[in-house]
């Protein structure tokens, strides 16, 4: 069961404006304003310190990759793209960035809170399943290394339930998990046995 998304207060946050001036970065810092959103007013590119903002409005016709301290896709916000020019090259660009909302020119008097809200519930949705692919990851490749553990195990004349059952005394004796274990025995094969693991033995 899903659980219901949760309007955050927006107040206090703030937000950085990627825009030559225009007429669009006064109408997006009204509302911002109206909402008590910090803004920062920035073109042509980004400083550093552009981490520390909670979003990033940029503008998709003008822009390009260097205007970043990031990496394409890797934003540590919420970005959201300012589309004028509806050209697919412009577009695949800024989906390329994981745009997580947009809105398109020019900015009337609405529309900027609900891009906020938007690209806050789309970009923390991302990054939760970003965390549980790693995870996955990560569990998956302890399980692969335990199957390697009990393989190795097994080259000592046990069957798979015998190196299997093994392999849990060691993490008993030892108090670790199984996968640090694993990883134990099979840094000891790949070391060809020379290290002192008598009670692997």
């Amino acid at each position: 069961m899903k659980r219901n998304f949760r309007i955050p207060n927006l107040g206090g946050a703030s937000a950085i404006i990627l825009h030559r001036p225009h007429g669009v970065v006064a109408s997006i810092a009204r509302q911002l304003e109206a909402i008590g959103v910090t803004r920062i007013e920035c073109w042509p590119e980004l400083g550093a310190d552009a981490v520390a903002a909670d979003f990033v409005f940029f503008d998709v016709d003008l822009g390009h990759d260097e205007q970043f301290p990031w990496q394409p896709g890797d934003a540590p916000m919420p970005l959201i793209a300012l589309i004028g020019s509806e050209a697919p090259g412009r577009i695949e660009w800024a989906l390329n960035h994981n745009a997580d909302a947009h809105l398109l020119k020019p900015v009337g008097n609405a529309g900027v809170y609900s891009a906020l809200l938007i690209a806050r519930r789309a970009f923390d949705a991302r990054k939760q399943l970003d965390s549980e692919i790693h995870a996955l990851g990560e569990r998956v490749a302890a399980r692969q290394t335990i199957v390697r553990a009990v393989a190795i195990l097994e080259e000592r004349g046990l069957d798979d339930e015998q190196a299997y059952a093994q392999l849990r005394a060691l993490a008993m004796n030892w108090q670790m998990s199984m996968e640090d274990a694993a990883r134990r025995v099979v840094a000891w094969a790949r070391d060809g046995g020379r290290n002192d693991q008598s009670d692997i033995a």
